[in-house]
């Protein structure tokens, strides 16, 4: 996995953003967190949503796996976190979102990607997916 995140890194950073493949036209961010254990920095391409303001939304999905991936416990660790977009890179605060609010940002993200409905599909009974808003310091 290393390998095809370090890919799409390069990919992103040589294209002011954009990257092709499965990821074309997609709206894509690097967010760099800290590992909670190792205290080493991470930078994990992910898919987001705008929200209002300086505000987006990224979504733990892992595929559509059982557990959640690792990224989402650092985040959620509460370590310094920022991402690229585009051509910007900033710092960013990290918040869960519960509830209606979180079911409703979701399912905006699965309308507009339905491999989002999927992974919502397989982990159903299993967990939630979380969803985290990055908000621009």
């Amino acid at each position: 996995m290393s390998d095809w995140n370090a890919g799409i890194i390069e990919e992103f950073r040589a294209n002011a953003g954009r990257v092709g493949g499965p990821f074309e036209g997609a709206p894509l961010v690097l967010v760099h967190h800290v590992g909670r254990r190792s205290g080493k920095e991470y930078v994990s391409p992910m898919m987001y949503l705008p929200g209002d303001g300086d505000v987006i939304y990224v979504f733990a999905t892992k595929g559509g796996s059982s557990s959640n991936p690792d990224w989402y416990h650092n985040l959620a660790a509460g370590g310094p976190a920022s991402v690229e977009l585009g051509t910007s890179h900033y710092r960013v605060t990290v918040a869960e979102v519960q509830g209606e609010e979180r079911d409703r940002i979701y399912g905006t993200q699965a309308s507009l990607n339905p491999g989002f409905a999927d992974y919502e599909a397989k982990t159903a009974g299993i967990r939630t997916i979380p969803v985290l808003a990055l908000r621009r310091i």
